[in-house]
C-alpha cells in the first residue's frame, strides 16, 4: 500500500505495509486519518506500536514547523490553520495519527506479524527518510464467536462449521462463492462483489471473518430493549465440487442516539444485556463483563479511582462516566460567536456469554466514542482579590531574579511559571529601571488559609532571590502579604425520587433568596409553588413534583426533572440540576392466562404523536386507556394480530404498537418526525411442570361431527369505471373498447355469504379463443401478483364496505389496459378472452400462498379450493367502418 499525503516542506509521506502470514486486510474500512500542516521537519517522528487482543495499533507523532501554502496548490489531505499548528508555541505543530489492522492467521490463528514502513520523499536537495515499524502479536484465547464494534465498522469472527462436516475445520478445497445479506430482506452477492463494495470477508481453516462498514447499505437498524442498534446478518456459502456448506455471521452495534443520556455532570450509557440479533438458540448466560477506556480494560480499583461506575441489571449494562473524568479530553468550539466546549471519551464494554442450547461462547466488544453536546463556557474574568499581585523594583538592568523561596519550597522562575505562578520582568514605563511582577493565585499550595467568622484570611510569606550579573553577587528581599475575603456560598440544589414523586431541596447560600427558580421550562410562581407543596424556613425551601407533571421529561427508560437557578438581575444561570429516575411501571407485563399488557409512552423525538391513535397489529385493537402522555393496551396471545414463535424450551408471543397505515402515511407526509413503533414480547416456558388434581367422570354422550353440503358460486363482471358502481350487462356483449382504454374487472364470491371465507385471484390471463388452454396466451396475474414483464401491469383496487359490499373479503377488483395480440406487423387481433383461476380461502386460518393476501408471497404453494372463471369479452379498436366489428355472445361461468 502506498499513501501520498501531500507535500510536507519538500517531502512526501509514503506508508508501506508488509504483512506476514495474513489473509484478511481490508483497507477500505480502516480509520486512517492524517491531519498535517504544510511543514518542514526539524525532528524525527515518534513511532509506537501496541498489540491488542485481535489487532495491532500503530501510532506516529510528528513535530512540524509551519510554512505558508502556495496559492492554488491542491492536496488530498486536510490542512489545519496556522493557529492549529502554533498551539505548542513558536509556530510549531504536533501531529499524531494511528491506524489498526485486524485479521486471521493463515495456519493456527495464534500469532501474526505486521511490518510498517514510513517513507518521507525528499526533494532534489534532500534524500528520502525511511522509518521501519514491525510487531509480532499473539492472539488471546479465541471464543467460538468474536464480535467487535469499532468507530466506523462492525466485525464478526465465527468458528462454527456445518454439521455436515461434523464440526471439523473447512479444508482448503472449499472456497467462498456467495454471501447473503439479510437487510432484513435477503440480498445475495458474490463474495468478490461484496469485497468491492467495502466488506471485508476472509476465512482460515478454523474461522470466518466478516467486517462491514457501519454506513453500508447492507446494514439495518433494530430496536433492542429500547436501544437502537446497527445490525448486519450474513450467510456465506462454501463450495467444493458437489459439496456445499454455509456459515452464518452477524454483528450488532449500538448507536449513540437513544443509548446515551447526558446530565450536567455525567454520561450514562445503556447497552442491552441480551442482544437479540446475536442470540441463536435458547437463553444466553452472561459470564463476564469488563469496562475499559481507549481499548484497555480497567480493574475495579481503577474504575473506582476514576469515579466511573459499571452496573449490570436484568435488562441493561449501565456505564456512568463523570464529565471531565480521567480518560477523556475537552475540545473548544465557537458557536454563534460564543465559546463552548465538548468532552469526548471512548469507553469500552466487553462481554462474554454462552447459550444454553449450544454451550458455545460469544465474546462481544464495543469501542464506543461518546461526545457530549456543546456546553457553553463564557470566559470569566479572574477576581483580582483572589490573586496576590506583587511588584518588586526598581532595579538597574544588571539585576536578575533567580528564585523565590516559599515556606514549603524553593522554586526557580521557570518552575513558578510551570505551576501557574506568573513571573514577569519588564522596564518601568516612567523610567529605565527594571521591575519584577508576581501573581500568585489564592488556590496555590504556597498560600496559607485561616478561617474567621464569615471570612477567610489568605497570607503569603516569600523571599525573592536576586543576583547582580556583573559580579554574580546574590542578595534577597523578604515580603509578606495578607488578604481577608468574605465567605460567599452559592445556592445549591439536591433531590431524589420514589415511585410517585420527585423531591427537590434548594439551599439559599450566604446571599439569601436572591435568585429565580425554574422547574423544567416553567418559572416557579406562587401558584405553581402552592401546587407543588412549597415549604420554606429561611435557609432553604423544598417542593414535590408528581411523576407525570408536565415539567417532567418522560422517556421509555428514564424520567428526568430539571431545576435551574438564575440571577434576578442578569438572568445568568447560577446553578443547573437534574435528577433522573427509573420509569414507575413495567412497559410490558405477561400473565399466566395469556393476557398481555403494554404501556406505549410518548417520546421526546415524536412530540406530535397522539397516543390515543396507536393500535396493535390489528388496527381495530386500540388502547384501553390513553392520555397525552401514554397509551395502555390489554390483549391476549390469540388476538389483535399477535404472532407465536417456538423457541427452545419456550414460546414467544409478539405484537407491535404503531399508528395505522393510513394515519402513519398521512403523518409522514406532513411531518419529519420518525415513525413510532414499540415491539411487545412475552416468553412462556414450554416444559414447566405444575401439579394438578382432577376427578374423572363418565362422559354423558359420544362426540360426533355433522356432515353437510354447500355451494360455491363466483361471478366476474366488467365495470364502466373505477367506482365499480355500474357494470356491463350480459346482453351488452360483445363490447367495443379502444387500445389503452382502462378495463375494470370485479370478481365476487356470491355464495356462501359468510365472513369466514375470502376470495383471492391466483392467475389471470388473456387468449384469442374462448378455450382457456388455447395459444397464444398473455399472463396478467401470476400467483396473485401482476406479471412483472408486462409493460402495463395490472392495478389492484381496494374494496371497502358500502351498500352493495357487505364483506370486502368476498370481492377482488383489478384494472388492465386494453390491448390486442399482434398476429403479424400489419394485422391486429380483433377479440380477447380473459380467464381467471380463483382461490376460496378460510379467512380465519390462511394456509399460505395467495390465501395470505393478494401478492403476499408468490413463491409459496396454495392450499384452498380452486375455481376457474372465464368471461368472454370482445374488444376491438374500430379504425375503419362498422363492418370491422365481430360480434360474439357471452359464454357461461364454468367451475372446474
Amino acid at each position: 500500500m502506498r499513501v501520498d499525503v501531500g507535500p510536507l516542506g519538500g517531502k512526501l509521506l509514503e506508508v508501506g505495509v508488509v504483512i506476514s502470514e495474513l489473509i484478511f486486510l481490508d483497507f477500505k474500512v480502516f480509520p486512517l486519518l492524517l491531519l498535517f500542516c504544510v511543514t518542514t521537519f526539524f525532528s524525527p517522528p515518534t513511532l509506537r506500536q501496541l498489540c491488542h487482543s485481535s489487532h495491532t495499533e500503530f501510532s506516529v507523532s510528528v513535530w512540524l514547523q509551519h510554512e505558508d501554502r502556495p496559492s492554488g496548490e491542491r492536496h488530498d489531505i486536510h490542512l489545519p490553520s496556522k493557529l492549529f499548528c502554533s498551539k505548542c508555541g513558536n509556530k510549531t505543530g504536533h501531529v499524531t495519527f494511528s491506524f489498526k489492522f485486524s485479521f486471521c492467521d493463515l495456519q493456527k490463528d495464534e500469532a501474526f506479524t505486521t511490518a510498517f514502513q514510513l517513507r518521507f520523499h525528499g526533494s532534489q536537495l534532500a534524500e528520502d527518510e525511511i522509518y521501519q515499524m514491525a510487531e509480532t502479536c499473539h492472539y488471546t484465547a479465541w471464543a467460538c464467536r468474536e464480535i467487535i464494534c469499532d468507530h466506523n465498522y462492525m466485525e464478526a469472527s465465527e468458528c462454527r462449521a456445518n454439521s455436515f462436516l461434523n464440526k471439523r475445520p473447512i479444508d482448503a478445497g472449499f472456497r467462498m462463492t456467495t454471501i447473503t445479506f439479510f437487510t432484513p430482506a435477503e440480498k445475495v452477492m458474490k463474495v468478490i462483489d461484496a469485497q468491492r463494495s467495502g466488506h471485508g470477508i476472509a476465512n482460515t481453516p478454523k474461522r470466518l471473518v466478516l467486517r462491514s462498514p457501519k454506513t453500508s447499505p447492507e446494514t439495518y437498524t433494530q430496536n433492542v430493549a429500547g436501544v437502537p442498534m446497527l445490525v448486519v446478518k450474513t450467510s456465506t456459502v462454501f463450495e467444493k465440487k458437489w459439496l456445499v456448506t454455509r456459515i452464518d455471521a452477524a454483528a450488532a452495534c449500538p448507536i449513540q442516539e437513544g443509548s446515551v443520556f447526558f446530565t450536567a455532570d455525567t454520561i450514562t450509557w445503556y447497552l442491552p444485556r441480551r442482544i437479540d440479533p446475536l442470540i441463536s438458540f435458547g437463553q444466553p448466560k452472561l459470564l463476564e463483563v469488563y469496562m475499559g477506556i481507549d481499548g484497555q480494560r480497567l480493574d475495579a480499583a481503577e474504575i473506582e479511582a476514576r469515579w466511573y461506575s459499571l452496573t449490570v441489571t436484568d435488562t441493561y449494562i449501565i456505564s456512568v462516566i463523570p464529565i471531565g473524568a480521567v480518560g477523556g479530553y475537552y475540545k473548544s468550539h465557537v458557536q454563534d460567536g460564543q465559546y463552548h466546549i465538548s468532552y469526548t471519551v471512548e469507553p469500552m464494554i466487553e462481554m462474554f456469554w454462552t447459550e444454553d442450547a449450544t454451550h458455545e461462547g460469544t465474546r462481544y466488544k464495543v469501542f464506543f466514542p461518546i461526545t457530549t453536546p456543546l456546553l457553553p463556557r463564557p470566559p470569566q474574568v479572574t477576581d483580582p482579590e483572589r490573586v496576590f499581585k506583587l511588584e518588586l523594583g526598581y532595579f538597574c538592568p544588571d539585576v536578575a531574579l533567580v528564585n523565590i523561596t516559599f515556606p514549603s519550597e524553593v522554586l526557580s522562575v521557570t518552575e513558578c511559571r510551570a505551576r501557574g505562578i506568573n513571573v514577569l520582568e519588564h522596564m518601568s514605563p516612567n523610567s529605565s529601571y527594571k521591575v519584577f511582577t508576581l501573581e500568585v493565585p489564592f488556590t496555590d499550595p504556597v498560600v496559607q488559609q485561616t478561617s474567621q467568622e464569615g471570612a477567610t484570611v489568605y497570607s503569603l510569606h516569600l523571599v525573592f532571590g536576586l543576583v547582580v550579573l556583573d559580579d554574580f553577587a546574590p542578595f534577597s528581599h523578604a515580603a509578606y502579604v495578607q488578604a481577608t475575603l468574605e465567605n460567599i456560598v452559592p445556592p445549591s440544589v439536591s433531590g431524589g425520587c420514589d415511585y410517585q414523586n420527585f423531591y427537590i431541596l434548594v439551599k439559599y447560600g450566604t446571599q439569601g433568596l436572591n435568585f429565580q427558580t425554574a422547574v423544567g421550562k416553567q418559572i416557579l410562581t406562587q401558584s405553581l409553588a402552592q401546587q407543588y407543596g412549597f415549604a420554606e424556613n429561611g435557609t432553604h425551601f423544598s417542593f414535590v413534583v408528581p411523576f407525570f407533571d408536565p415539567a417532567v421529561e418522560l422517556s421509555s427508560i428514564k424520567s428526568r426533572l430539571d431545576v435551574t437557578l438564575r440571577n434576578l438581575e442578569t438572568n445568568t444561570i447560577i446553578k443547573e440540576f437534574s435528577v433522573a429516575c427509573n420509569f414507575i411501571s413495567s412497559l410490558t407485563e405477561c400473565f399466566p392466562n395469556g393476557t398481555m399488557t403494554a404501556l406505549a409512552v410518548k417520546l421526546e423525538s415524536v412530540p406530535g404523536l397522539n397516543p390515543s391513535q396507536l393500535t396493535l397489529r390489528d388496527p381495530t385493537c386500540g388502547p384501553t386507556y390513553s392520555d397525552e402522555r401514554y397509551a395502555y393496551f390489554v390483549f391476549t396471545g390469540n388476538s389483535c394480530g399477535t404472532t407465536r414463535k417456538f423457541l427452545p424450551n419456550m414460546m414467544m408471543y409478539e405484537n407491535e404498537i404503531s399508528l395505522p397505515d393510513e394515519l402513519g402515511a398521512k403523518r409522514a407526509s406532513n411531518s419529519e418526525e420518525p415513525e413510532y413503533e414499540l415491539k411487545v414480547s412475552c416468553y412462556y416456558d414450554i416444559n414447566t411442570t405444575y401439579a394438578v388434581a382432577f376427578q374423572p367422570r363418565q362422559r354423558r354422550n359420544e362426540p360426533y361431527a355433522e356432515n353437510a353440503k354447500g355451494q360455491l358460486q363466483v361471478a366476474m363482471r366488467l365495470a364502466l369505471d373505477d367506482s365499480y358502481s355500474v357494470f356491463h350487462r350480459v346482453e351488452d356483449y360483445p363490447i367495443t373498447k379502444y387500445l389503452q382504454q382502462p378495463l375494470y374487472f370485479e370478481v365476487e364470491l356470491l355464495t356462501p355469504a359468510s365472513p369466514e371465507v375470502s376470495v383471492e385471484l391466483e392467475n389471470c390471463w388473456a387468449t384469442l379463443d374462448q378455450d382457456r388452454t388455447s395459444r397464444p396466451r398473455w399472463n396478467l396475474i401470476i400467483n396473485g401478483c401482476a406479471n412483472p414483464v408486462d409493460q402495463y401491469q395490472v392495478i389492484f383496487h381496494p374494496v371497502w364496505t358500502d351498500a352493495r359490499v357487505q364483506y370486502p373479503s368476498h370481492f377482488k377488483r383489478f384494472e388492465i389496459k386494453m390491448f390486442a395480440f399482434a398476429q403479424d406487423q400489419e394485422d391486429l387481433s380483433r377479440q380477447l378472452f380473459v380467464h381467471c383461476d380463483v382461490m376460496i380461502c378460510d379467512a380465519r386460518n390462511p394456509l399460505g400462498g395467495v390465501c395470505n393476501g393478494q401478492c403476499m408471497n408468490p413463491d409459496n404453494g396454495n392450499k384452498g379450493i380452486r375455481l376457474h372463471i372465464i368471461k368472454w369479452l370482445l374488444f376491438f379498436f374500430a379504425r375503419c367502418s362498422p363492418s370491422n366489428f365481430n360480434h360474439v355472445s357471452l359464454g357461461p361461468i364454468r367451475i372446474s
